[in-house]
């Protein structure tokens, strides 16, 4: 419930120093994200509400949002209840593992508790996820194609469900009038000069509200022989797409 509040929610990203994070579990290689939308997306605004670390500013907000400095420096609110917050990941993942264990220590500068709690990632992703099993918060990834809408992850309808059968991976419920009539214009409209505010909205949206804490874009490593021609440069295909009928041999 402390999360309902989107000043929390803003205090906790200033609170990540995601690029000191970034250089030391991966010497940099992963470009930090300020929204769900990838620079080399065609949609991406570069104008976007960007939250840089800054603690003086995070603990600003918690006050802000009544929750003063406490026992152990644990923040509490008016009624005595601390500021602590379950965070679950796939267990076994060594990369969010160690995440985890760095956002731990950086939201304790800040008053905030984080208590890990993990689970298998059949379990996690097949009902932790689904079936809103997590009390606060939960780490994992999302992929999409370039110019794909956040239909999946970010409107009403994909909130998992038993009418849907749990399907959809808005795990964080995040429901917002305005964002569903901005994913449905974006997915109806082709002229590419028009789409573009409609992703400058959504982006608005999604960096004052912030239903997910971005942290950033995994990099993966493709490997191509030398005598291989025509494979198309990684993010710039669908995700599940290779190209393979451009290939050949040189």
């Amino acid at each position: 419930p402390v999360l309902k509040d989107k000043r929390v929610r803003q205090a906790l990203l200033l609170g990540i120093d995601r690029e000191t994070l970034v250089k030391q579990l991966v010497d940099g290689k992963f470009p930090v994200a300020h929204s769900w939308v990838n620079p080399m997306d065609p949609g991406y605004d570069p104008n976007v509400t960007k939250y840089p670390f800054d603690v003086a500013r995070a603990k600003s907000l918690l006050d802000q949002a009544g929750f003063k400095p406490g026992a152990a420096g644990i923040r509490v609110n008016a009624a005595g209840q601390r500021l602590s917050l379950e965070y679950m990941t796939t267990a076994g993942n060594k990369l969010r593992e160690l995440i985890q264990q760095v956002l731990q220590n950086q939201w304790k500068q800040i008053g905030v508790e984080a208590v890990i709690k993990n689970v298998p990632a059949r379990t996690y992703f097949g009902e932790t996820l689904k079936k809103q099993q997590f009390t606060a918060l939960a780490e994992l990834a999302w992929s999409s194609n370039p110019e794909e809408p956040p239909t999946n992850t970010l409107a009403t309808s994909a909130i998992p469900n038993a009418e849907n059968n749990f399907g959809g991976a808005n795990y964080s419920q995040f429901s917002d009038p305005t964002m569903d009539r901005l994913i449905g214009e974006v997915q109806r409209e082709l002229d590419p000069a028009k789409r573009k505010p409609l992703w400058a909205q959504m982006q608005k949206i999604y960096t004052e509200e912030l239903p997910v804490l971005p942290l950033f874009f995994r990099t993966d490593v493709y490997v191509v022989p030398k005598w291989l021609t025509g494979v198309v440069r990684p993010g710039k295909l669908p995700s599940n797409y290779y190209g393979q009928e451009t290939w050949g041999v040189r």
